[in-house]
């Protein structure tokens, strides 16, 4: 999925392009929807949570806002850290994984003109 060609290669045509954009966008889709099933199963057994309420704990955690509702337990309280670290680097990762392709795009554009590629 993210084999880019290489600098010496021709630029991919726009579909090919847009191809990678789509299916690297799938692809955060869903490791996007796997952490948030894995925040709501924590949430709903360290805490009881139901499953709107650790839907909604999970999804303000993995977006970067912050727990809704205080945590009761000791072992909530360190699934919600270990979890809010995850979330932390999910989201970089993601929005990286997201703009690989227009980077290298970009990239491998500018070499091209340059005359190195």
């Amino acid at each position: 999925m993210l084999f880019f060609e290489h600098r010496r290669q021709r630029l991919a045509p726009p579909h090919q392009f847009f191809s990678r954009l789509a299916k690297t966008g799938m692809l955060v889709l869903l490791l996007t929807l796997i952490s948030l099933l894995v925040g709501m199963a924590g949430y709903a057994g360290f805490e009881g949570m139901s499953g709107v309420d650790a839907f909604a704990n999970a999804a303000m955690i993995l977006s970067g806002m912050g727990p809704m509702s205080p945590m009761m337990t000791a072992g909530g309280k360190i699934f919600a850290g270990i979890y809010a670290l995850y979330s932390g680097f999910f989201v970089l990762v993601m929005a990286g994984l997201l703009l690989a392709p227009v980077a290298h795009r970009f990239l491998h554009r500018f070499h091209l003109e340059d005359g190195r590629g």
